[in-house]
């Protein structure tokens, strides 16, 4: 199953893309974790920066949905979207791979997601109702996906429920 990360913004700090690679290189065989960056939209400072801001946010979200693959469920991580148990998004994972559904995860840059990508998700996943910047997100999703996939292979990875001392 296809697992396509469909990102804002590009040339982020080592430690994200290091992060973000330590679980998609996790994810193979049957669960194939694919990181698509989008070049953040030109915004320039001045009296007109908000119309800027705007319409790049709108660029960015163009370009995130042509690279959605045909017949995939979409999920916007939104901050306001549903919070998923570990156990949750395994059993979501499960479902989309027995109806045969690529998943296209999208992530909005430092302004956040446009409106039309918002709009036309399927699922709204929030990782937590902190605000996170978008770099830090990436690594977050790579390592939720991963452990999900984890469950799911019943893989040692997982201890939800593990006493701890």
């Amino acid at each position: 199953m296809l697992l396509r990360l469909i990102a804002a913004g590009n040339r982020l700090p080592r430690w994200v893309d290091d992060g973000y690679e330590e679980y998609a290189a996790r994810l193979t065989r049957e669960y194939r974790l694919e990181l698509v960056e989008i070049p953040l939209g030109q915004r320039t400072p001045g009296h007109q920066a908000r119309t800027d801001v705007s319409k790049a946010v709108r660029a960015e979200g163009q370009k995130m949905l042509a690279a959605v693959p045909a017949k995939s469920q979409l999920v916007a991580l939104q901050v306001n979207g549903r919070a998923f148990t570990t156990e949750q998004l395994a059993d979501f994972l499960r479902v989309r791979e027995q109806a045969g559904s690529p998943l296209a995860f999208f992530i909005g840059g430092p302004d956040g997601l446009d409106p039309e990508v918002d709009r036309r998700a399927d699922v709204r996943w929030s990782l937590s109702s902190l605000t996170l910047p978008h770099g830090l997100a990436r690594i977050v999703v790579a390592e939720a996906l991963y452990r999900a996939v984890s469950v799911l292979r019943g893989q040692p990875y997982h201890r939800a429920g593990t006493p701890t001392a």
